[in-house]
């Protein structure tokens, strides 16, 4: 197995799962941004968008369950390092079906935000779920994917 795991940064040269070491790079602002949806019936998204869901409104709930979450991502994913979030925002596009989720999230630090802008997403739908299953048996969670991340060089902002 020794050699087989080149582009696999987070196991070691006999393939066991470790914490990479950013402590060489430098600090940068890093962004990220990240989608996902969940599908409900037509009549709890009119419920959600008219504020009729008995446990409150939904969407304040998760959007502040995304940026909380976003907070505790390395708490949640093993391997994922605990860095200074600067910024977290997550976006609600009510649909007849479904409700868009859209997270981002900004850092300043030696390793990227992906992980947070992702948790976000997840978070925020999972609290939509929660607040909407007594009302709707159906509903389901999908399509939870990175949109983009960037990186700025030091000096990028000032330019």
């Amino acid at each position: 197995m020794k050699g087989e795991n080149k582009g696999f940064s987070h196991l070691d040269d006999s393939g066991k799962a470790r914490m990479v070491d950013v402590s060489a790079k430098p600090r940068v602002r890093r962004a990220a941004r990240a989608a996902g949806r969940i599908f409900l019936s037509p009549e709890t998204v009119r419920r959600i968008r008219e504020n009729l869901i008995e446990k409150g409104d939904v969407l304040a709930a998760a959007r502040i369950a995304g940026i909380a979450g976003a907070k505790r991502t390395a708490e949640l994913i093993p391997l994922c390092h605990n860095i200074a979030i600067d910024w977290v925002d997550v976006q609600f596009e009510l649909e007849q079906d479904s409700i868009r989720i859209t997270g981002t999230a900004v850092c300043t630090d030696r390793t990227g935000i992906e992980m947070e802008a992702l948790t976000a997403v997840s978070v925020a739908a999972l609290t939509i779920y929660d607040m909407c299953k007594a009302v709707d048996s159906g509903m389901s969670i999908g399509e939870i994917r990175l949109l983009e991340k960037s990186k700025e060089a030091p000096g990028d902002r000032d330019a």
